[in-house]
């Protein structure tokens, strides 16, 4: 290794590029200059992706006409389709496996799928944005061995989502809550994912290459599944009279608690409590077990912040919100999906334009030098 780089390992504190799209400190989330309180409680996924994906805050016509597009753009060829039906009922498939091989398959049928111009990304990138969606919905419809449901363009983004993995409309608070986790969601600076995302994209490749590439590194639940890993712990708990045992039984194996700490925020993340309160709102109305979900979340909040000094992240409430309102537990991260692939595309255009191929040096461990025939 050059005596004067420094070593880091997995990259911590290390600043790898420059990026005008997101900023995340200890007590904010900017997304181009827009703190995610703000966004969350004014703004709409749809203007938030428009913010994205073309830099800034759109007006009313551009906004009207931005999710014209993507309502129009939400179909897919009937090949892909079939290849979702093959994918979904595969015998080994994970849901995010299903999605990475479509994403990439879909770029077979992308005019623009090998030019890298701004203009062209821009384009692909509105496209997959509604792709995406229609490509989970008709997965959980193949799961459940339903008829396909075809996309509402009379519906929000947020609001189609539901729709077509449920068959059924959802209610206003519904699609509320969803539209909110998408903007959550939505991005959040050099990530595992994005950072992916970006090192393909620096070599040049296309959007969609990229793209694949940080749906594979979102699937892994250090990254994007530990909204899934946290609520299969907290179906494993099962009762708040287990969650004391379950957890002291965690310290005690060093068993990672799912869905808590952050590597960059120290005291919190601040998009937790947005959606936990969305979530905890919606399951009182529910009742039934809906409220238990969330009274054995906390119990385990409680444990970990008086014993380790450990907070959740956005993933924890994540987990069980989106239990309480029926969605299956493997769609979680497609779902994160449908909202990061506005920030991906924004990352992507933005590595596209700057030109330059990421290549970070190692620090060697191996055997000292030694002679093939000696």
């Amino acid at each position: 290794m050059n005596a004067t780089a420094v070593a880091s390992q997995g990259l911590a504190g290390i600043i790898a590029g420059e990026s005008a799209v997101c900023s995340v400190e200890q007590g904010k989330l900017i997304y181009r200059g827009y703190e995610i309180h703000d966004l969350a409680e004014n703004a709409t996924f749809e203007e938030v992706a428009y913010l994205l994906i073309l830099g800034d805050k759109p007006t009313a016509g551009q906004l009207s006409a931005f999710k014209k597009e993507l309502a129009e753009a939400r179909s897919l060829p009937q090949d892909v389709v079939n290849l979702i039906k093959e994918c979904a009922t595969a015998p080994y498939t994970h849901p995010m496996d299903a999605l990475r091989t479509v994403v990439s398959y879909l770029a077979h049928f992308d005019p623009d799928c090998q030019d890298i111009s701004a203009e062209a990304e821009v384009r692909k990138a509105k496209r997959l944005t509604a792709q995406i969606g229609t490509i989970i919905g008709h997965m959980q419809n193949a799961i459940d061995g339903r008829d396909i449901v075809a996309p509402d363009p009379s519906l929000s983004y947020a609001a189609n989502l539901l729709y077509m993995m449920r068959g059924e409309k959802p209610t206003a608070e519904e699609e509320h809550i969803v539209d909110v986790s998408l903007i959550l969601y939505a991005e959040h600076d050099f990530n595992a994912s994005t950072f992916t995302g970006r090192v393909i994209a620096g070599t040049l490749s296309d959007l969609h290459g990229a793209i694949t590439g940080a749906i594979a590194a979102l699937k892994g639940p250090l990254h994007g599944g530990a909204n899934e890993a946290a609520m299969e712990m907290l179906k494993e708990i099962g009762t708040l009279d287990n969650v004391e045992s379950f957890m002291q039984q965690a310290f005690a194996t060093k068993r990672k608690i799912m869905g808590f700490g952050h590597r960059v925020y120290k005291n919190g993340d601040h998009r937790a409590d947005i959606l936990h309160k969305l979530g905890r709102a919606y399951a009182e109305k529910k009742g039934g077990d809906a409220v238990k979900w969330f009274d054995i979340g906390e119990r385990v909040q409680k444990i970990m912040r008086d014993e380790k000094n450990i907070l959740p992240n956005v993933d924890f409430p994540c987990g069980m919100t989106y239990f309480v309102m029926g969605i299956p537990v493997p769609q979680y991260t497609p779902i994160f999906v449908a909202s990061r692939i506005t920030g991906w595309c924004a990352h992507v255009i933005e590595q596209h334009a700057d030109r330059k191929l990421i290549r970070p040096l190692s620090s060697y461990t191996g055997p000292t030098e030694r002679k093939w025939n000696g």
